[in-house]
């Protein structure tokens, strides 16, 4: 559950409440669809409608109730959705600032480990159930089960990042050599601070280890799982390189 103020309350209906009891221009219908769809929630739930029936009253309750990286995951994604379909308006910037602030706090204070920095980077089928797999473990905060899957998707992600740079790889590198070809492209193509270059070196390494963690302490084999703590921290740590990986590559493609 998320410890919320009246401040925050207001965030929230600022962001998302688009006359009385209303949500952005969700109908019941398409309200209950996009939470089933987008997150597997049934939003009808009689829990979020403790204090009323009205969209944005399921809303607040929702916020209430819901753990706070699955609360993260949902006001962003309609953030998102808001900037998708109305017209940006004056005000926008502030109350943008105000919502990712709250959301920052509430991340914060998260009982299980954030999935933001794994997108859905390409069309691909395998991609798509590799990502929805993640986030079904972690959402169950089961980080050892989830190790497998986000080795698996490094390897696809780092791939793919070499081949928008036409850097030459082929299927049969570990992971920690493409992590290699890709930090020296980067390296090369930006002007990064001599810390973040050491960071993003040391992370060969670090993507060299977790060869180890996924053939051995992950359910890719018949394997004795990490203990929860270490496999969230080892889940952190791959993370917080991938956040930054998505970010400066968002960045080279802005015109």
């Amino acid at each position: 559950m998320v410890d919320l103020k009246h401040s925050d309350i207001r965030t929230i209906d600022n962001a998302f409440q688009s006359s009385a009891g209303y949500v952005l221009n969700f109908s019941d219908k398409t309200f209950r669809e996009y939470f089933d769809d987008e997150f597997r929630i049934d939003i009808d739930d009689r829990k979020y409608s403790a204090n009323g029936t009205s969209k944005m009253n399921r809303l607040r309750t929702f916020l209430r109730l819901a753990d706070a990286a699955v609360v993260s995951r949902v006001f962003r994604s309609l953030w998102e959705y808001r900037r998708a379909i109305f017209p940006e308006r004056p005000e926008d910037a502030a109350i943008e600032a105000k919502l990712f602030e709250l959301l920052a706090r509430i991340e914060g204070g998260g009982a299980v480990a954030r999935t933001d920095a794994i997108d859905r980077f390409s069309a691909d089928e395998t991609l798509e159930e590799l990502v929805a797999a993640i986030e079904r473990d972690i959402l169950a905060d089961k980080p050892s089960a989830a190790l497998d899957r986000l080795h698996t998707y490094c390897a696809k992600k780092f791939g793919h990042l070499l081949d928008q740079r036409g850097v030459r790889w082929d299927r049969g590198e570990p992971l920690q050599s493409r992590v290699g070809k890709y930090v020296k492209s980067v390296i090369q193509e930006r002007e990064l601070r001599e810390m973040t270059q050491q960071i993003l070196k040391n992370s060969i390494g670090v993507f060299d280890k977790f060869n180890h963690i996924r053939n051995n302490q992950s359910l890719a084999h018949d394997n004795v799982l990490l203990e929860k703590a270490e496999a969230r921290f080892i889940f952190d740590s791959i993370s917080a390189v991938l956040r930054f990986v998505k970010s400066i590559d968002a960045s080279r493609f802005e015109s």
